[in-house]
């Protein structure tokens, strides 16, 4: 199916203030997410979506696509359903989304989340297999999925829970970390964003809760790698990120 793959980029983020302004290896960090969902040829068309001009212009002086959205959005889903809506953008019908502060995200988890959602589920994301020591960690968000691959729930509680630690490889196999990469059907995308906020959504605040409350199919694809690093939030993750950005493109040539 055609492919769109969105970035939103809101400007200002209550942790790190100028969030894809700010510098990863010398160039600003929407260019960074830009960069590699451009080298990982996953999508037909790329576009930034973003609220804000100062944004747009770095965007296209480095020759990127970038659209102008609302400043009221409080999600990024929200800001790519905007973006699919345009006529400019009617005849895509799968649609990517790979958030702003994600610059280490992988090409395979790109695909997965894309094949995820071209099959019987109606949106698509990815999951890596992780330590169990993550259980504890209420940043990093883990799924249970079931037989069939789609998604039971996602939490920052330690899901499973392990009752019985037992031997540790047997543990660590059940314990999945999501990626928050995320593809959708074009209806999905809109039957999504046209929902309430859910009480499970405002008590985890984890948005891939609404969907999924409301009985919506989220295919959960699994890839082989960790990522180096999550979403940069903080002024921590990014100085942590420009401190292993070169070996990390040293390994990518």
């Amino acid at each position: 199916m055609p492919t769109l793959a969105v970035i939103p980029a809101r400007l200002w983020a209550a942790r790190l203030s100028r969030k894809p302004l700010r510098e990863l290896g010398g160039v600003p960090l929407v260019i960074r997410v830009w960069e590699r969902v451009m080298e990982a040829g996953v999508a037909d068309r790329v576009v930034v979506a973003t609220d804000r001009d100062e944004v747009a212009r770095v965007v296209r002086g480095a020759g990127g696509e970038c659209v102008l959205t609302s400043q009221a959005h409080l999600s990024g889903t929200d800001r790519v359903a905007e973006v699919v809506a345009m006529p400019d953008f009617a005849t895509f019908d799968l649609v990517l989304n790979v958030q702003g502060d994600e610059p280490f995200v992988d090409s395979d988890a790109m695909r997965g989340a894309l094949d995820a959602a071209s099959g019987p589920a109606e949106i698509g994301t990815t999951a890596v297999r992780a330590s169990s020591d993550v259980l504890d960690n209420p940043a990093v968000v883990k799924v249970v999925c079931g037989d069939d691959g789609r998604a039971l729930y996602f939490s920052r509680a330690p899901i499973p829970f392990l009752r019985d630690q037992g031997d540790r490889s047997t543990r660590d196999a059940l314990v999945r970390q999501h990626l928050g990469v995320y593809a959708y059907t074009r209806g999905a995308l809109a039957a999504w964003v046209s929902l309430p906020a859910h009480p499970l959504e405002i008590s985890e605040h984890l948005e891939q809760l609404r969907p999924l409350a409301a009985g919506m199919r989220i295919g959960v694809a699994t890839v082989s790698e960790v990522p180096v690093m999550g979403g940069i939030d903080t002024e921590d993750d990014l100085e942590r990120a420009n401190a292993i950005w070169s070996d990390f493109t040293a390994g990518r040539t």
